[in-house]
């Protein structure tokens, strides 16, 4: 289950994922008033959804970049994929970075009726979300069933926007440039015709609850760790699952550490690849998938050691 062309995403399909799966990021602006532009630059965390492939963010009204676009639209919009729960105090420890979505393009206020057509956009993208995972079969819900969906839902986290008294100017953002940012923080620009022309997928939106579902399992864990023996050959102390798409997914797992010999910093977290038979085009394929790969590394397993 080694990665190649076949088995993973392009770098434009991995940004639009991570656009697609998050619901905040951070906005800069450069800082302005009524003498004009400043070389300062005013960063703050906004929320945002993607409607027909374009970012629309929310800025509370108090924000200063509603001054500052006003005399330099210019802005950047930087994504990190998602890491809910038990990931992100990992790659904190390990001082390892979420792979990143950075934009740069123009930020431009909605008229009213385009504003509230962007909030009735907003609404049919939280009631699909919320209506997938109640439909869900049992073997989505076996999967989601250990997330914490108040911190690792996009639809819950969008619904404040929603429930909250405060009030946002929304900006459309169009693009003029896109770069991916990968964990070691390596920047690879992206080509826009790409970035157009490609979807997320289908999976994306839930791709938190899916990440954090499993990485509160300890259960499922376990399982991630047996992929690792299985299908890696790396005997793995722990892991963790750190992306997902609908190729399959990536795995940091607790290895041996070849280099060291006295017993000082003798174990390390590696990346791990595991791709899918078939794509998971949806949430429904991707957890049944998964469910299969574990109960096969656990026949495997079983057989192997002669039980």
């Amino acid at each position: 289950m080694k990665a190649n062309k076949a088995t993973v995403l392009t770098l434009a399909e991995k940004c639009k994922n991570i656009l697609a799966a998050n619901w905040q990021g951070h906005l800069n602006t450069i800082k302005a008033d009524a003498k004009g532009s400043k070389e300062d630059i005013y960063t703050s965390k906004v929320k945002y959804i993607i409607n027909r492939g374009r970012p629309y963010l929310w800025v509370p009204e108090k924000e200063r970049h509603n001054v500052n676009t006003i005399i330099d639209e210019r802005g950047s919009f930087a994504v990190a994929s998602p890491f809910p729960g038990p990931l992100a105090k990992l790659l904190r420890s390990i001082k390892k970075l979420p792979t990143r979505a950075a934009l740069s393009g123009d930020l431009v206020p909605l008229k009213s009726e385009k504003a509230q057509s962007a909030s009735e956009s907003l609404k049919e993208i939280i009631l699909s979300e919320q209506r997938v995972i109640s439909e869900s079969s049992y073997t989505v819900s076996g999967v989601l069933s250990s997330s914490d969906f108040i911190t690792a839902s996009r639809s819950e986290n969008l619904k404040e926007l929603i429930d909250e008294g405060e009030k946002y100017e929304i900006y459309k953002f169009n693009l003029s440039s896109c770069m991916f940012i990968d964990g070691n923080g390596r920047n690879h620009k992206v080509d826009l015709k790409d970035i157009e022309t490609c979807k997320s997928d289908l999976i994306a939106p839930l791709s938190a609850n899916l990440i954090d579902g499993i990485n509160q399992s300890e259960a499922r864990r376990k399982a991630l760790m047996l992929f690792c023996f299985i299908y890696a050959n790396a005997n793995a102390r722990d892991a963790f699952m750190l992306s997902v798409d609908r190729k399959g997914f990536d795995v940091l797992g607790k290895v041996p550490n070849p280099v060291m010999t006295d017993g000082i910093g003798e174990f390390q977290w590696k990346e791990f690849r595991f791709t899918f038979k078939e794509e998971a085009h949806d949430v429904e394929s991707f957890c049944r998938q998964l469910v299969e790969m574990e109960e096969e590394v656990v026949k495997m397993v079983s057989n192997y050691s002669g039980l």
